[in-house]
């Protein structure tokens, strides 16, 4: 028995969509709560017969996908536990999060290869196992691949979509397109599919070339500028514009993790400028500042699910980094650690700063959990925080490393930043490492 799900989006309005995004505090609906799988796994393979309209999950309507190959994630990893909750995932909820990991797997590739057919029931039935009544058994379609792309959510209420993490949901008219030995499957679909395990990973974009596109999303408008960001090397994992001479991180517009809710370079202007985070949070293109206006075509507002723009690039942030000298810190905690810390103010204006910061392993043993410690600043106060988790008692901050990437190697380095308002100098003082 195969399972075909039908997506139909709802077009929220504007203003309600605003209000609910601001519900969800920016750390915490931006918080990477899954890290991703280790290597290659293994799931269930249900399939989908189309985005819906006017959008998929991640906020690109089907016809302006990169690949027509694409997938969905799984929204929750609930085991036994098929209840909605509220998306974006916040708060206690988080734990409940699956590898869409609120929206922030949109738009990267996966590699997927076919796995084992299913000889029993595999109906994804509520606290039932998979392929009940029957076995796993390899067949003439095991090790055909195809690259696909993350363009949807499954958060239905079903054992694939809650009990099986590394469950995906493939497009269905992409099923008979898998290559094996240079051709094409052919007819895996629909006698021969059973939703069969697949065994995929995540992937950069193959053979990427060229530039992001964007384009703004229906109903958008200079009070509502809400944009889509698409063909991207490696994911996108946060928008951030100019206002007023200051970068502002962008609400993500609820869980669609390729559209943002930007702001005009003056407060409810028609010109914007933008510059993008990939899946590791780093400025893609080293920095670079993408800037456009909104379409006259638009008029008071865009009709069409999505507008595509053209933009012009500048190289690099509009504002020059201020850097403090490499701080090395005297270690505490664990044996052998000792790190060293670089500090900088990538961005100040009347009120806040962003920073950059790198911290590196010097010592010789793996530094598992690692985490800073520093005194910053009096009325120095935290905003929002990337590829870290960063809590503060007074002048007190405590710097924890992001749930995907824990450990540092002897010698390798992670770099995260933050916004705060209050002075931007001078930088931390008493860092340690532990």
């Amino acid at each position: 028995m195969s399972y075909a799900r039908r997506r139909l989006l709802a077009i929220l309005l504007p203003g309600l969509l605003v209000a609910l995004c601001a519900l969800v505090p920016l750390t915490e609906q931006s918080a990477g709560a899954v890290s991703d799988p280790p290597g290659p796994v293994t799931g269930n393979a249900t399939y989908f017969d189309g985005l819906g309209m006017p959008y998929g999950g991640c906020g690109v309507p089907q016809a302006n996908l990169d690949s027509q190959d694409f997938v969905a994630l799984n929204v929750y990893n609930t085991p036994g536990d098929y209840t909605f909750y509220p998306r974006p995932l916040t708060g206690a909820n988080l734990s409940k999060a699956g590898l869409w990991n609120n929206g922030l797997n949109c738009g990267r590739y996966v590699q997927v290869e076919i796995s084992d057919f299913c000889t029993g029931t595999n109906d994804g039935a509520q606290s039932q196992p998979f392929c009940r009544n029957g076995s796993w058994v390899s067949d003439a379609y095991n090790g055909a691949k195809l690259t696909m792309l993350v363009a949807d959510s499954c958060g239905d209420s079903n054992a694939w979509c809650r009990d099986d993490p590394y469950h995906l949901d493939l497009a269905k008219d992409s099923l008979n397109r898998f290559v094996k030995n240079g051709a094409g499957v052919g007819d895996m679909y629909p006698g021969h599919w059973n939703n069969r395990h697949v065994t995929w990973s995540f992937i950069p974009a193959p053979n990427y070339s060229g530039d992001i596109n964007i384009g703004f999303l229906q109903s958008a408008q200079v009070w509502w500028p809400a944009i889509s960001v698409s063909h991207l090397a490696n994911g996108i994992h946060g928008v951030e514009y100019l206002a007023n001479g200051a970068w502002q991180p962008a609400q993500m517009n609820g869980d669609m993790g390729q559209s943002y809710v930007i702001g005009g370079t003056t407060s409810g202007g028609s010109q914007f400028q933008i510059r993008v985070r990939d899946v590791t949070d780093t400025l893609i293109n080293g920095g670079r500042v993408y800037s456009f206006t909104l379409p006259s075509s638009c008029g008071t507002q865009c009709g069409t699910p999505y507008t595509k723009v053209s933009y012009t690039t500048s190289n690099g942030p509009t504002a020059t980094p201020t850097a403090t000298p490499t701080v090395t810190p005297t270690p505490t905690g664990g044996t052998g650690v000792s790190c060293d810390v670089n500090y900088q103010v990538a961005n100040a204006w009347q009120g806040g700063f962003t920073t950059s910061v790198t911290v590196r392993n010097t010592g010789t043993a793996t530094w598992n959990n690692w985490t800073l410690t520093w005194t910053m600043l009096s009325g120095v106060t935290l905003t929002s925080a990337w590829s870290s988790t960063i809590t503060s008692s007074g002048t007190t901050w405590t710097i924890k490393a992001p749930s995907w990437a824990t450990s540092l190697a002897a010698g390798a380095s992670a770099t995260f930043g933050f916004q705060a308002n209050g002075p931007s100098t001078p930088g931390p003082t008493n860092i340690t490492c532990s």
